[in-house]
């Protein structure tokens, strides 16, 4: 199993370099990052917060949790990566999703959000194809990718939709659900190397974005849990939270962690849910408790 940090989404992201350091030092194995364009709330760019956060680390794998692929022209998503990839040394991993939660971003970027599927899939074949250094064809010229990565850049496929499991069998090599029990993470991952293997590619890992609330009791943790959960969904969590969010002290979530890593989630970000001025705290014991495993 390996756990890494979710960083926050903050209107000031000046504190980026110094918590993405942190999380080293405390023996994570991965820092992320998600994205909106528009979202009601002080959200970043991944690829912008990422780098600010490798200039500041040596070891930690860099994971965008996720890049909002249909609003990208696929060549310019490949393009940051690839840069990224390259000022990280190497330790660039993309992940993707196709959005959807705030359709005004899609209207503001000029993109319909009913294709943001379709979108997505086609976008994949050709940043894929870019990554590898393939030639593209663009209006009858062949266009390729220069500098390339310095190796493969692994792709993470979130959502925890059947189209999402099958995109990820297609064409990544990570798939990354949200908000899913771990018996939902066990069935998820079966058909995604069921596609995976139709399509004779090589099986698909599985990751979690976790998102966990702490507090002294797993009874405060779970209110916190439901009542910023519902801030931030819209709708009653109240069920979802007793299957799906790690919750109640540190030593109580990572072991979670260990259950949902026992159903194939390999990789799991740890997105920290705790009352107002406790996340670094909460980064602090989530940390001394995976040190103690």
């Amino acid at each position: 199993m390996r756990v890494g940090l979710m960083l926050p989404q903050t209107a000031d992201a000046a504190g980026i370099p110094t918590l993405a350091a942190r999380a080293e030092e405390l023996g994570f194995d991965l820092v992320a990052c998600g994205e909106h364009v528009l979202f009601g709330s002080p959200t970043s760019n991944a690829f912008v917060t990422l780098a600010a956060a490798a200039a500041a680390t040596t070891r930690v794998r860099l994971v965008s949790a996720v890049t909002l692929l249909p609003l990208y022209p696929p060549v310019l998503a490949a393009k940051m990566a690839a840069t990224l990839d390259r000022v990280s040394g190497g330790r660039f991993e993309l992940g993707i999703g196709v959005g959807g939660e705030n359709p005004v971003e899609f209207a503001a970027s000029g993109v319909p959000v009913r294709e943001r599927g379709r979108r997505t899939d086609a976008a994949l074949d050709t940043l894929r194809a870019y990554l590898a250094g393939e030639t593209v064809d663009v209006d009858g010229e062949p266009t390729r990718l220069d500098p390339l990565p310095t190796g493969s850049v692994p792709i993470w496929v979130g959502g925890r939709s059947e189209a999402a499991m099958r995109r990820a069998g297609r064409a990544g090599e990570v798939w990354m659900p949200y908000l899913c029990s771990p018996d939902r993470v066990a069935r998820g991952l079966r058909l995604a190397n069921d596609v995976a293997a139709e399509q004779g590619r090589p099986p698909v890992t599985g990751g979690l974005l976790a998102w966990s609330a702490l507090a002294p009791s797993r009874a405060e943790a779970r209110t916190l849990a439901v009542g910023t959960l519902e801030r931030i969904y819209g709708q009653d969590m109240d069920r979802i939270v007793d299957a799906c969010v790690p919750h109640g002290t540190a030593r109580d979530v990572v072991a979670r962690f260990g259950e949902y890593a026992q159903a194939g989630a390999e990789r799991i970000l740890f997105a920290p849910l705790c009352a107002e001025g406790g996340h670094a705290a909460a980064i602090e014991e989530v940390g001394a408790a995976l040190a103690s495993l």
